[in-house]
């Protein structure tokens, strides 16, 4: 504690402000557990950006943290590329203080001589990444925690590519951020190096957009949408998209409609889970509605919820919803003649069916690591190659590669447009997965989060990752555990035959259990959040739709039993 109070003790300098100096005096004498979790670590960038409680200290989101991020930035940009004109690209979602934190941002980078490009006002995540290309920067920065809950915040950071930065920029990057003291932030900004933008930009987004999501579905006017931004920034962008291809039976919740970072009407405002779609599937029920799209904060991640067999509302998971969304880029390009270097993108933590699904269209199936950076990384790494699109089971999907992170606007017309033709087809969007399920195999995939908070509930997650590969589960539900992956080593080994693998993708805190029956079982630590994550997926044979009511129950028993013999329930 006596370091953590010294680390606290050199904020009361002149270097921070007077209004910095008082939280943190009241800090030290008042309130040492606030404290101790407000200095003990500095934040760290993880699967997506840096993301933090907000206030003052080393591990929280401030002006001072996120300034010495952007000054260590801008030395590494003057070091990358000498003599050069630099340009960065800023932009903020609806959380508190997300405009303050990003002009704070734009001074630093234009007191060090870089041009900035800041949105006037809050946009999408999407549309940043997109405006790195289009405004040909080096780098781009929005201020968003996605769907972490108010007191958060964050920083993500982009590179020339319109993606999240990857290795080796990322660690080179952090290297030059904890090279410099809070002492080296240039706070002295160039007003004439800030530019703000809108409209320009938000045109040749929106109609990239439209151009990668519209495939002139049939049904459009009897397609009935209900939409939620859940008080995010997808407001900006996704009414306008929809109406543009064709959608003019569109239902938005009013009363999430508006920008508000307390996010009021929703316990998190994450379409990962149900709660945060009642509203929109109420008003979906009562009006009957055939889909409901709910974004969140940044519009990265979008939830579905469809008409299912017995015409209720059903929320999709992100697995489903990325299968078939593929499933109907692939029947596009088919049509119009696959050249043979295709390829589509998943994670290793979603459902394997991405991999049958490619196999089915005779295409490649790139798999990587947590996080659309590392997918946004095939696109760069394979510039002969052709992206069809790809997503994760964390509710993320990519239409194409003009955009290189998870793009809730475009998927969301892409949603629409499948539903809508279904309809027009005499199926619907449920009808359709189903289908995929008969032709590809039916799997089926559970998330099980657990929360552990402070630096208690860090120590927790360490050690269950320990005890995870330490003692290996040897059965799952009564089939033999066949390999064990573990990225953080690299190896896959066969623990019947101990035969061993290389793992060739980057090393990562994940393990992998794979069961002689296809059960698949991971577990890691999240990168934004408090939690360790353990991801199941199971599979059989679905030989025709007819069958899909009992089969479907069968491996939900299936799960429910794994769950409890993992004292997971």
């Amino acid at each position: 504690m006596s370091s953590i109070k010294q680390t606290a003790q050199t904020w009361l300098t002149n270097t921070f402000d007077s209004d910095t100096k008082t939280k943190v005096e009241t800090l030290l004498n008042h309130n040492p557990e606030e404290l101790k979790d407000s200095f003990y670590k500095n934040l760290e960038f993880g699967t997506g950006g840096m993301r933090g409680i907000m206030g003052v200290g080393t591990n929280r989101i401030n002006k001072y943290t996120l300034g010495k991020n952007t000054q260590g930035i801008s030395n590494y940009l003057k070091k990358v590329y000498p003599n050069q004109d630099l340009k960065v690209v800023i932009a903020y979602d609806c959380r508190h203080n997300s405009d303050t934190l990003a002009k704070t941002v734009a001074e630093v980078f234009s007191a060090n001589g870089i041009q900035v490009y800041l949105f006037s006002d809050l946009r999408t995540t999407p549309a940043l990444s997109f405006a790195v290309r289009h405004l040909n920067c080096q780098t781009g920065i929005v201020l968003t925690a996605s769907h972490n809950p108010p007191e958060y915040n964050g920083y993500k950071v982009y590179w020339t590519d319109g993606g999240q930065i990857v290795p080796p920029q990322d660690k080179e990057i952090i290297n030059e951020i904890n090279a410099i003291s809070f002492d080296d932030i240039n706070f002295k900004a160039d007003e004439t190096k800030i530019k703000l933008i809108d409209k320009e930009v938000d045109e040749a987004f929106m109609n990239a957009s439209v151009e990668n999501g519209n495939f002139n579905a049939k049904g459009k006017d009897d397609f009935k949408i209900v939409f939620t931004s859940l008080h995010g920034t997808s407001i900006t962008a996704v009414p306008e998209v929809l109406k543009r291809a064709g959608y003019n039976n569109v239902t938005i919740i009013e009363e999430q409609a508006k920008p508000d970072g307390d996010f009021p009407t929703v316990v998190s405002p994450n379409p990962e889970e149900p709660e945060a779609l009642s509203i929109a599937i109420k008003k979906a029920e009562q009006i009957g509605a055939d889909i409901v799209i709910g974004t969140d904060p940044d519009c990265d991640r979008l939830g579905i919820a469809v008409r299912n067999l017995e015409g209720n509302l059903e929320l999709l998971n992100g697995n489903q919803t990325m299968i078939l969304m593929t499933r109907f880029l692939l029947e596009q390009r088919k049509q119009k003649g696959f050249t043979g270097n295709e390829f589509i993108g998943s994670t290793i933590v979603s459902t394997p069916m991405m991999n049958k699904l490619a196999a089915l269209y005779n295409v490649e199936c790139k798999t990587a690591l947590t996080g659309f950076k590392w997918i946004a990384k095939m696109i760069k790494d394979a510039p002969n190659q052709y992206f069809v699109g790809g997503g994760e089971e964390s509710f993320g999907f990519m239409v194409g590669d003009f955009v290189r992170d998870k793009d809730a606007v475009t998927s969301t017309l892409l949603a629409c447009e499948i539903g809508a033709n279904a309809k027009a087809n005499g199926s619907s969007f449920y009808k359709d997965l189903i289908d995929c399920y008969v032709d590809c195999g039916f799997y089926k995939e559970k998330l099980i989060s657990i929360t552990k908070k402070g630096i208690s509930g860090a120590e927790e997650i360490k050690q269950m990752m320990v005890d995870f590969k330490n003692n290996p589960i040897t059965t799952i539900d009564g089939s033999k555990v066949e390999w064990i992956e573990d990225y953080n080593t690299s190896i896959a080994k066969n623990i019947i035959t101990g035969e061993e693998k290389q793992i060739t993708i980057p090393k990562s805190n994940v393990l992998i259990y794979i069961t002689k029956d296809g059960t698949k079982m991971a577990a890691r630590p999240s990168g934004t959040e408090p939690k360790i994550k353990f991801y199941f997926s199971i599979n059989t044979t679905l030989e025709k739709t007819e069958n899909y009511k009992d089969i479907n129950l069968q491996l939900e028993n299936k799960i429910a039993r794994i769950l409890k013999e993992l004292n997971l329930n």
